[in-house]
């Protein structure tokens, strides 16, 4: 399975950290977070990792020359999801992809994995224990969050705007495609931004600046199956300096056994 690493963005919100290197390197327990990310794949049996970078992309492919790297350019005025489609060439027989700034552990990476491809082409990992990590998430409320909702082992929306009593979980940005989810997703890409290039698309101004979620939530309203792979906590997302201080404080101790 190719596993494709969404990285290209600087992380203002992450500064000073950020100033003269990505996001991925800030370090948690001694270690970048890029270095858990690749970790909990090749834990999971995934050897076939991209990184898509674009700020600092230099300084991870000096440190990882092992990887197979895709350079948005653009990366300035595009978002998540034309940043993925970089690497567009390597999704055909089916792909797994995370965000940068994440930590999981391996076992949700296998879970993910192992998901049942013919019940669902699409699998997203959702964390259902997600309102704790909130409770003093000052800087990054759960407004921000990328919630869903389920049925029946279905994923029915994700979207930020979803009220925190109807939301199961939180996107935690580590999802799954078959080949066949993976043609489905190229092909809803396209006809959108032959529709929308330029130009709003959902809550986007322009598509180039849509997230991937707005994306997935499109194609489940068009009717594709999206199924939902839970993990109760083994996540956390370092957006700012206050998850930053977090993670180096709780993550080994609360999350990594789990």
């Amino acid at each position: 399975m190719q596993a494709i690493i969404i990285g290209a963005g600087r992380g203002s919100r992450l500064m000073p950290t950020t100033a003269d290197t990505p996001k991925c390197f800030a370090e948690v327990a001694d270690r970048r977070i890029l270095d858990w990310t690749l970790d909990a794949f090749r834990a999971a049996g995934v050897d076939q990792i991209a990184f898509i970078g674009g700020y600092r992309i230099e300084t991870v492919q000096d440190a990882y020359p092992e990887l197979t790297f895709r350079h948005n350019d653009d990366w300035p005025n595009n978002n998540i999801l034309a940043s993925l489609f970089y690497a567009e060439d390597l999704m055909h027989d089916g792909f797994v992809c995370c965000y940068s700034d994440i930590l999981f552990t391996p076992r949700i990476a296998a879970d993910v994995l192992a998901a049942d491809e013919a019940a669902a082409p699409i699998a997203l990992a959702v964390d259902t224990e997600w309102l704790t990590r909130y409770e003093h998430r000052s800087e990054h409320p759960s407004d921000d969050a990328e919630k869903v909702t389920v049925d029946a082992g279905r994923v029915t929306s994700v979207h930020r705007d979803i009220p925190e009593p109807k939301a199961y979980g939180e996107y935690i940005g580590l999802a799954r495609f078959t080949a066949a989810g993976a043609a489905a997703l190229r092909e809803h890409y396209h006809d959108r931004r032959r529709a929308h290039a330029g130009r709003p698309f959902r809550e986007a101004k322009r598509l180039e600046k849509a997230h991937l979620i707005h994306l997935l939530q499109d194609m489940i309203e068009a009717g594709h199956t999206f199924a939902h792979v839970d993990t109760p906590g083994g996540y956390i997302e370092i957006d700012t300096q206050q998850d930053f201080d977090y993670a180096r404080r709780h993550w080994v101790d609360r999350h990594l056994e789990k």
